[in-house]
């Protein structure tokens, strides 16, 4: 059986909603996001570009913003620190949590990766021209500012993705 996306469903009147494509799409995301080519993990990706969008983050964010119990973010971070691309402090408000802060080299390691970020989201987004790509990052990124409130955080970068360790 075969069909176009925009054919799918219509005979028997249940097209595939936008949830069920936007989790075909992500697919075609990860099966092309190698770890050689993007020099790292796509979880640490993800990771380390929050990090950067919320610098000083209380590590409780993360595991908020990633559906990721607390046990799952220490293993993440931990990973992160002995790669040296990310560091944990105690939050000098509240010694009782940390924040965590990018590295100089995990700044580097994030900028390289994302150039081939960009190569991998052309091939998957070859069929919108540019104009479209901006308005479904817009979208995007609206749709996960309503769900994933920041505060204070006026520029909302759409940085949070699937992520599991």
């Amino acid at each position: 059986m075969t069909g176009i996306v925009d054919e799918m469903g219509q005979e028997s009147g249940c097209a595939p909603g936008s949830m069920v494509l936007m989790s075909r799409l992500a697919k075609q995301f990860y099966r092309r996001s190698d770890e050689q080519l993007l020099g790292m993990h796509l979880r640490h990706l993800v990771a380390l570009a929050y990090v950067r969008d919320h610098d000083g983050c209380p590590q409780q964010d993360l595991a908020d913003a990633f559906c990721m119990d607390a046990n799952n973010v220490v293993l993440l971070l931990n990973e992160l620190e002995e790669m040296g691309y990310a560091t944990r402090v105690r939050d000098p408000e509240d010694r009782r949590r940390h924040v965590v802060q990018l590295t100089s080299d995990g700044r580097t390691a994030l900028a390289e990766s994302e150039r081939a970020q960009r190569a991998i989201e052309d091939q998957v987004l070859q069929a919108l021209d540019p104009a479209e790509r901006k308005t479904l990052r817009q979208l995007l990124s609206r749709a996960l500012r309503s769900v994933e409130p920041v505060e204070g955080d006026a520029a909302y970068s759409a940085t949070i993705a699937s992520i599991s360790t």
